[in-house]
């Protein structure tokens, strides 16, 4: 008896909690885990990432991020090829090179720049999570939600961008008393803003990495939301 009071205890208390944080509140907390000296706006560091994807060879990336000077740098070696995209002010560029042939360079074309762009704010975004929410444009729903996701149960906030910035419907996933970011979530919309349940793929995070004062995910793994395929994972790897 003394056992089953306690429980229904908890789950009254983690009712309450999820009740009593609105949006803003839910995604204060999860920072103040993640960066709690404040350290992303002032961000400059690098680190090492490696991806393993089912029936592709490993790709070790080296990655830096300096949020003050908007500079961005990542290079990644897969098989023999040496590709490195590079965005500073907004402006990319790319260099590709074969490491068995030094002395010559890939020729890169405004494809490779504009994905210089896309790589900038691809691991910018998923790296400096759960900050990057207080970024323009993105629009917090007050309502917190409590879900139970893979038999765990967490706080859940959705997140809509302005149209300007993207039209996905993204779900974050947070421990309910740590609020350490453990999931997120996301859906293709339709032509209505309606969400496209066969679409879209979640991210399953484990362990802590700290990276110049900043708790990141160490461990990411990636599985589409349609059938649980799993797509493939990224490790920071760097002591």
């Amino acid at each position: 008896m003394k056992y089953t009071f306690l429980l229904l205890s908890f789950i009254a208390h983690f009712h309450i909690q999820a009740q009593e944080l609105n949006g803003n509140q839910l995604l204060q907390k999860a920072i103040k885990y993640h960066d709690p000296y404040g350290n992303w706006e002032q961000f400059n560091g690098s680190f090492e990432v490696t991806m393993n994807t089912p029936d592709q060879p490993e790709r070790v990336s080296e990655i830096t991020i300096d949020v003050p000077n908007e500079y961005f740098s990542v290079s990644a070696i897969r098989d023999s090829i040496n590709t490195s995209y590079y965005v500073s002010n907004g402006k990319g560029s790319a260099v590709k090179s074969d490491l068995r042939k030094p002395e010559e360079v890939i020729i890169t074309d405004e494809k490779d720049v504009e994905r210089a762009i896309f790589m900038k704010n691809y691991y910018t975004y998923l790296y400096g999570l759960p900050m990057k929410l207080k970024d323009k444009g993105t629009i917090i729903t007050d309502k917190v939600d409590r879900k139970i996701f893979k038999g765990k149960e967490y706080l859940v906030l959705r997140v809509t961008y302005e149209e300007s910035v993207g039209s996905d419907v993204w779900f974050f996933y947070f421990n309910p008393t740590s609020y350490e970011l453990k999931v997120y979530q996301f859906y293709k919309t339709d032509a209505s803003g309606k969400m496209k349940m066969d679409t879209g793929e979640y991210i399953l995070l484990s362990e802590i990495k700290k990276v110049k004062g900043i708790n990141m995910p160490k461990v990411r793994k990636w599985y589409y939301n349609k059938n649980d395929q799993f797509l493939g994972a990224d490790v920071i790897t760097n002591k």
